[in-house]
């Protein structure tokens, strides 16, 4: 092997790819089917689809534990392998059960709860060696072609016009790999070399003065934290035969990469999303943290959920696609006995509110005086 070729280790590939469909790549392994019911009679089978992923995740501040937001991501997308075209990711909630490895691919067992010609569910499971690291059911639900009602809140562009206008998404601050205050001036100092997020370009909005109002301290719950993202590379995989604009662009707007979309919006709905809790709370250190289960709920699909400004590529001759820019409004609605909550709404450019999320965390500032009970 040179030393231009990827490495290999187990199956995964590294370093992670910039684009996201490279990075959300999966290998299909040999499908099982087990007795449902091993003392019947009926001998009913049930079809397992099972996935490898081929490429390694990102690791927060370089350290040895597999951002969250991959697995999450990346279990929804190997469950859309597994529907019929035009079902697109409805809603998705999912346990985190052990912190994810960095040498060792995810197996992704998917298993078929529901196939419905409006609705369909599956239940999948993420491994590591043998052991569960995530489980989650994900829902995918087809364009009913109608709708007779509708409302949202007012979009996040009007609400916040006065810290948005005047400012590209580039010229904010890229989101760090920890949004905390000493990795942020260790980068700036130097003594870090801040990592490249894989997948997506993820901005964090300079709050300026509003977080730090005598409102928003005595009220946490008003803190919040606007966050710009965009799709990196092209949607289509390193398999398929897509090689122009054009084939692209009509895949795209025929709903192709759909389920892509949705997982990309997943997979940015996590990065230093529970970091936010703390600095709401002017709270500095904790002694642990960690992702419990993460809801995202779509209202939008289509237009909403896409991710290039096909527009803005008709007067171009270049191969580069223009990424829309989507924005994140993150805060934490309530905390306590150990625990937390973030939420946050995904707005689309022209403030269209396409996703919900909501993520229950373990949070600790000190030592439990709790006695464990012999």
């Amino acid at each position: 092997m040179s030393s231009d070729e990827p490495h290999r280790s187990n199956g995964l590939i590294t370093p992670s790819p910039a684009a996201f469909a490279e990075l959300m790549s999966l290998e299909r392994l040999d499908d099982v089917e087990v007795s449902m019911d091993p003392d019947s009679h009926n001998h009913v089978k049930e079809k397992i689809e099972i996935f490898r992923s081929k490429a390694m995740p990102y690791p927060p501040g370089n350290g040895g534990r597999a951002f969250g937001g991959h697995v999450y991501a990346q279990a929804a997308y190997a469950a859309s392998k597994t529907v019929e075209r035009g079902l697109v990711i409805n809603d998705m909630t999912g346990s985190f059960i052990l912190p994810g490895r960095l040498d060792v691919p995810y197996i992704f067992t998917v298993r078929h709860l529901r196939d419905g010609a409006m609705y369909c569910i599956r239940a999948v499971d993420a491994r590591q060696e043998g052991k569960i690291c995530f489980s989650c059911l994900c829902s995918f639900k087809r364009d009913e072609k109608q709708q007779h009602f509708d409302h949202q809140p007012p979009p996040v562009q009007q609400r916040y016009k006065s810290l948005l206008q005047g400012k590209a998404p580039e010229d904010c601050m890229v989101s760090p790999s920890i949004d905390v205050d000493w990795w942020i001036n260790q980068v700036h100092t130097g003594e870090i070399e801040e990592p490249i997020f894989p997948g997506l370009d993820v901005r964090k909005v300079d709050m300026g003065d509003y977080n730090q109002s005598q409102e928003v301290r005595q009220h946490p719950e008003e803190y919040r934290q606007l966050t710009y993202y965009r799709l990196k590379g092209s949607p289509a995989d390193s398999i398929s035969s897509d090689t122009d604009l054009e084939s692209i662009k009509t895949k795209d707007q025929s709903g192709e990469y759909d389920n892509l979309y949705a997982c990309a919006h997943m997979y940015s709905s996590d990065k230093n999303s529970l970091l936010l809790i703390p600095r709401a709370l002017g709270q500095t250190r904790w002694t642990a943290m960690a992702s419990l289960t993460l809801t995202v709920i779509f209202h939008q699909h289509g237009e909403a959920l896409r991710m290039i400004d096909w527009n803005a590529t008709s007067s171009q001759e270049n191969r580069e696609f223009p990424h829309k820019w989507f924005i994140q409004e993150g805060w934490t609605p309530r905390s306590g006995e150990n625990r937390a909550v973030h939420e946050s709404w995904l707005w689309s450019p022209d403030g269209t509110l396409i996703a919900t999320t909501i993520q229950d965390s373990l949070l600790r500032f000190g030592e439990s005086e709790r006695k464990e009970k012999l």
